[in-house]
C-alpha cells in the first residue's frame, strides 16, 4: 500500500474533521440568515489582514483566498501587511498601528500564543473585532479561530515518514520557534504517532528560528553526529526547506527521507528532485476564504461565529500524485493570478466542541 493510501493522499477538510450540514456558497451569501440586513450589506467593510510573516507563500495563498472571497461578497476590502520576520516584537507595533487606522475587523496570525494576548485584547478594547487565522493565542477573547488541524497533520506526517523509512531507524524534528501554536501542535502529533512504531527511535528536536539557512545547518550537523539518521520532519515551510538543503549538502538525498510541512515552490522543487519525499500541504486559501466569510457575517448581522473553531484540512503530496488536479490545487502560490475561489463554507469545517484542538 502506498504512502498516499496509508496517510490519505487527500486528508482534506472532509476527512480530517467531520463537517456539519453543508450549505452552498450562494446560500451562505444570500440565505435566510442575511434577510433583513440590506442596509448593512450596502456598507463597505475594511478588514485588515496581519500575516504571521510577509513574503511566505503560505500567507500569500491565504491572502489570495481572503481577497477572492472579498471580491465574491462585494462589500469587503482587504488590507494586508505583516512583519519581515517572525517575532512578537515586530508584529505588535504593526497591530497597534492597524488599530489606530480603525478598520472594521482584523484577521491575524499571532506570532506568540501568550505574548500576543495583550495586544489583541487592546485592539478588541478599542472596538475592533479580531479573528485568528493559522496560529492562535491561549485565550478565548478572539471572535474565532480558523486553522489546520495541526495535531492530526503531525500524525499524518509521522505515518508517512514511518512508511518511507520502512518503519525502522532514527527520526528527528526540525522545528521553527517554541511557543507557536501550530508548529507546537505538529510536533506533538508527530511525536505521539511516531511512538507507536516500536522499531523507530525519536532522537530529538531542534529549533531553527524560522530560518531556512539555520535549519540546513542544524540538519547538516545532525547528519554528521548521527550518521544512522533515517528520517527528518520539518514542521513548517522554512524548517522543511532547510532540512532538504541539509540533506543535499551532506550527500544523503534518497538515503535520508524528509517529510516537509507546507508546499511552497521551493518545497515542490525539493519533492521533484528527491530531496523531500512527502509534502503535507495545508489549505491556506480555504483558511482565508472562511475567515473573511465569518467576519462578513459578523459585521453584517452582529452575530458572532458559532462555534468559534473552524478546522481545515491537509493534503499529502508525493511524486505520484502531485500532477493530480485535485492535489495540485493545494500547492502554495507566489501571487494571486491563478487563484480560484473554492466552494468551502464555514459550516463544512466547523469543529465540534469535543474535537477542538488545544493550543
Amino acid at each position: 500500500m502506498s504512502i498516499s493510501e496509508r496517510c490519505g493522499a487527500k486528508a482534506s477538510r472532509r476527512t480530517i474533521v467531520k463537517a456539519g450540514a453543508g450549505m452552498t456558497l450562494a446560500a451562505t451569501l444570500f440565505g435566510a440568515g442575511h434577510l433583513g440586513t440590506a442596509a448593512r450589506q450596502d456598507k463597505t467593510y475594511r478588514i485588515a489582514f496581519i500575516q504571521g510573516v510577509i513574503g511566505d507563500n503560505f500567507y500569500i495563498t491565504m491572502d489570495c483566498g481572503a481577497r477572492a472571497m472579498a471580491d465574491a461578497l462585494g462589500n469587503i476590502t482587504i488590507e494586508t501587511q505583516g512583519p519581515e520576520r517572525w517575532g512578537q516584537e515586530l508584529q505588535t507595533p504593526i497591530l497597534n498601528a492597524v488599530v489606530q487606522s480603525k478598520p472594521d475587523a482584523i484577521m491575524i496570525a499571532p506570532n506568540d500564543t501568550t505574548g500576543m494576548i495583550a495586544p489583541i485584547k487592546a485592539a478588541i478594547d478599542a472596538g475592533v473585532p479580531v479573528l485568528c487565522v493559522d496560529t492562535t493565542i491561549d485565550s478565548d477573547i478572539q471572535l474565532a479561530d480558523v486553522s489546520t488541524d495541526n495535531v492530526e497533520a503531525g500524525r499524518v506526517a509521522a505515518r508517512g515518514l514511518a512508511e518511507a523509512i520502512g518503519e525502522k531507524g532514527q527520526v528527528f524534528i526540525v522545528n521553527t520557534i517554541p511557543g507557536i501554536s501550530t508548529t507546537d501542535q505538529r510536533s506533538q502529533g508527530f511525536r505521539e504517532e511516531i511512538a507507536k512504531f516500536p522499531n523507530i527511535e525519536f532522537v530529538g528536536e531542534e529549533f531553527s528560528n524560522n530560518d531556512a539557512n539555520q535549519a540546513a545547518a542544524i540538519v547538516s550537523a545532525k547528519l554528521q553526529s548521527d550518521p544512522e539518521l533515517a528520517g527528518i520532519f520539518g514542521t513548517n515551510l522554512f524548517s522543511a526547506q532547510g532540512a532538504a538543503a541539509g540533506v543535499r549538502e551532506q550527500g544523503k538525498v534518497g538515503q535520508v527521507k524528509v517529510v516537509s510541512f507546507d508546499a511552497g515552490p521551493t518545497q515542490v522543487q525539493d519533492l521533484k528532485s528527491g530531496a523531500a519525499d512527502i509534502l503535507i500541504a495545508q489549505h491556506p486559501g480555504d483558511i482565508g476564504q472562511i475567515a473573511v466569510q465569518l467576519l462578513h457575517d459578523f459585521l453584517t448581522t452582529g452575530n458572532p461565529p458559532d462555534p468559534k473553531k473552524y478546522v481545515t484540512g491537509a493534503t499529502v503530496i508525493t511524486k505520484e500524485n502531485i500532477d493530480d488536479p485535485a492535489v495540485a490545487r493545494y500547492l502554495y502560490l507566489s501571487d494571486c493570478a491563478n487563484y480560484k475561489l473554492s466552494d468551502i463554507t464555514p459550516q463544512e469545517v466547523a469543529a465540534p466542541a469535543e474535537a477542538t484542538p488545544t493550543a
